[in-house]
């Protein structure tokens, strides 16, 4: 797994105050108890001379076990008279112990050297966030995809089938090995965003780099670097090329002149040559393509890219009737 770099920094910041704010507030608690209750202070003195009363006895190396049986025995006794008292003064036995969200790992983010599920929980939400998606990601994906709406309108059941099942076995099984590219192509409301937010959702829960953008947007953060010194820019251009995916949404809705081709061209060579996976979504046809992109842009997409084909009738005009 490789999450986004930045969330990964920030994530872990965040659980390294997570396990501060939890030591802070247990002494914080047990300087309370011992300004209600001074005894509370003498028994604590008393039990955190345990470790060392023992290792006094195995160095004496005489009697050790009925020593250390005793002074374990004194310490249940010491723990429960604490508890008591506490009980008498309306305080939870386990008020003044360090109280964390993830009692797995204590807050740290880390089993052992292993990564906590909480933590990777963290740095899969943050991976929605960063991705560009927004909402989409929370309510898009592959279980909500509906192949029902490929029964009409001219559509081909069997090929969007092929094409969903094949898309999700590509995602379910991404790794740092993974290389593969997808133009989807095809007409307004005919389920690209779906299936490629469902790739993009399935690839952050595996703990991967994913970055979703128009393509207006992200021709706009390249101009921003170009001509305003980066201001106004959503995200830095550096990482259209690093994500490990990228998916980019309505090619051809974005101005098309010099700078914004060589962007393209440039940015579709760097990910080709890194082997980085790329998924096209785009309402242009091939010929429509070959008009617009000169042969350097299309010769990629067309031999670097698998394309899957979207027909039929418009999803959102089908559940319109649907509700009616």
């Amino acid at each position: 797994m490789s999450y986004n770099r930045e969330d990964y920094i920030r994530i872990k910041a965040e659980f390294s105050q997570k396990y501060l704010r939890a030591q802070n507030r247990a002494t914080e608690r047990r300087a309370e108890l011992y300004a209600a209750i001074p005894e509370v202070r003498k028994l604590d003195g008393m039990l955190s001379q345990t470790g060392m009363e023992i290792m006094a006895v195995i160095r004496g190396g005489k009697d050790t076990e009925e020593q250390i049986a005793a002074i374990r025995q004194r310490n249940r006794e010491l723990l429960a008279k604490r508890a008591e008292l506490l009980r008498e003064h309306g305080y939870p036995e386990d008020y003044s112990d360090v109280q964390y969200d993830c009692d797995k790992c204590g807050d740290t983010g880390f089993v052992n050297t292993k990564m906590c599920d909480c933590m990777k929980r963290a740095l899969i939400a943050a991976g929605y966030e960063s991705s560009g998606l927004g909402a989409l990601i929370r309510t898009q994906s592959f279980d909500n995809f509906s192949l029902d709406y490929y029964r009409v309108g001219g559509a081909n059941y069997d090929a969007m089938r092929r094409a969903a099942e094949g898309l999700r076995r590509f995602a379910e099984s991404f790794d740092r090995t993974a290389y593969a590219n997808y133009l989807l192509i095809g007409g307004t409301g005919l389920g690209k965003t779906h299936l490629s937010t469902a790739v993009a959702k399935t690839v952050i829960e595996r703990g991967f780099d994913v970055l979703y953008v128009s393509a207006v947007g992200m021709i706009s953060d390249f101009e921003a670097k170009r001509f305003n010194d980066g201001n106004g820019m959503k995200h830095d251009p550096d990482r259209y090329a690093d994500a490990e995916l990228l998916i980019i949404d309505d090619l051809g809705t974005e101005v098309s002149n010099q700078f914004t081709l060589s962007c393209l061209y440039d940015l579709l060579n760097t990910r080709i040559n890194n082997r980085r996976c790329t998924f096209i979504n785009t309402n242009l046809a091939f010929r429509e393509l070959e008009a617009r992109y000169n042969e350097r842009i299309t010769s990629r997409l067309l031999g670097e890219y698998s394309p899957i084909l979207f027909s039929g009738t418009d999803i959102r005009r089908q559940k319109i009737q649907r509700v009616k």
